[in-house]
């Protein structure tokens, strides 16, 4: 049975864990300047704008982005960025204070103020590559309530709410503070994928093919059974469009094909079938669509670089020393994405 073309997201989620913290919240007056470096591999850096404004300097090509009350960037490139007031002038000292156990950044600058809290997602090994290769290098959702009347959408509005309680919880002065806002992060990731999918103007990749209603049946096919043995004319059919208009306009909004994603999402829940115990290599190749066991083994080793059996010690070694996925893949690197 297909899942429902609205629940898409779910079942993408339902393949990872993507988990979430707030680092700072920021407090600033002109003139300011955030300069981020990169995170640790499979972590994705946000920035809710909650008051005030804020400019995103140009990043490999793309121009400066202005931020105002409302919206959230998401940067799952994770590169180094800089954010600032846009007035060009040499920035106020900050302080920071630790209070719960959450880090309040504040100076003495004038004019109007910034309110922003500053987090992360962490997405484990290797779920991380799926988002990495299928959504934008800067994700900006807009859930103000300016201008937005009537037309402010429902997911808009629960993502405002949302960021509203964060704001709450971040003033430091509740105990359990820090794992509200934790399990709040994890929402708001997944509420702002929501809210990008039904933008017009949704990003190219996974958000795109969503937003395009004649492509979104093939979408979720794909990821309601990604063990069937989807075929180009069974996939152009639920589209209702000819073999080659399907393949164009997938690879045009997606920028890979129907059968890459096809791997990634059986890859995926392969990797996550392979920590069970009791499951045997087989079984594992036989859900996720493979009827020989050669071929699986073949396909993991090419998408993860490792055997199935190899990623299934590294995952027990993981559960056994209790130690962080990262740290069990110590010195193993995925292959190079071919795409």
């Amino acid at each position: 049975m297909i899942v429902v073309a609205e629940d898409w997201l779910s079942r993408f989620f339902e393949m990872m864990t993507v988990s979430g913290r707030l680092d700072l919240r920021c407090s600033y007056g002109a003139s300011w300047r955030i300069d981020q470096r990169p995170g640790k591999i499979g972590e994705i850096p946000y920035h809710a704008v909650i008051a005030g404004s804020a400019v995103l300097d140009g990043q490999a090509g793309s121009p400066p982005l202005g931020l105002k009350a409302g919206d959230i960037l998401v940067l799952p490139g994770n590169p180094h960025h800089v954010l600032h007031d846009g007035g060009g002038k040499e920035p106020t000292q900050a302080v920071n204070r630790s209070s719960y156990g959450i880090t309040i950044s504040e100076n003495v600058g004038t004019g109007e103020r910034l309110d922003m809290l500053c987090g992360r997602f962490v997405i484990r090994q290797p779920y991380d590559r799926l988002l990495a290769r299928y959504l934008p290098p800067r994700l900006v959702v807009r859930a103000g309530a300016q201008g937005a009347g009537s037309g402010r959408s429902n997911t808009a509005a629960q993502l405002g709410n949302l960021v509203t309680w964060m704001r709450s919880e971040a003033t430091g002065s509740q105990i359990g503070g820090v794992a509200i806002l934790n399990a709040l992060s994890a929402a708001l990731f997944t509420l702002t994928m929501r809210l990008a999918s039904e933008a017009n103007d949704a990003p190219a990749g996974l958000l795109s093919i969503a937003q395009h209603s004649s492509l979104a049946p093939a979408l979720t096919a794909l990821f309601g059974e990604p063990a069937r043995s989807w075929s180009l004319p069974e996939l152009s059919r639920l589209c209702n469009m000819s073999r080659a208009t399907f393949v164009r306009r997938f690879q045009e909004k997606l920028g890979r094909s129907a059968r890459d994603l096809l791997t990634e999402v059986r890859m995926t829940l392969a990797a996550n079938e392979l920590r069970k115990p009791s499951m045997s290599t087989g079984a594992v190749a036989d859900s996720v669509g493979y009827q020989s066991e050669a071929a699986f083994q073949r396909a993991f080793k090419s998408y993860m670089g490792v055997t199935p059996a190899e990623w299934r010690r590294l995952q027990m070694r993981t559960k056994r020393n209790g130690e962080g996925v990262a740290a069990a893949l110590d010195g193993w690197q995925a292959p190079a994405d071919q795409g």
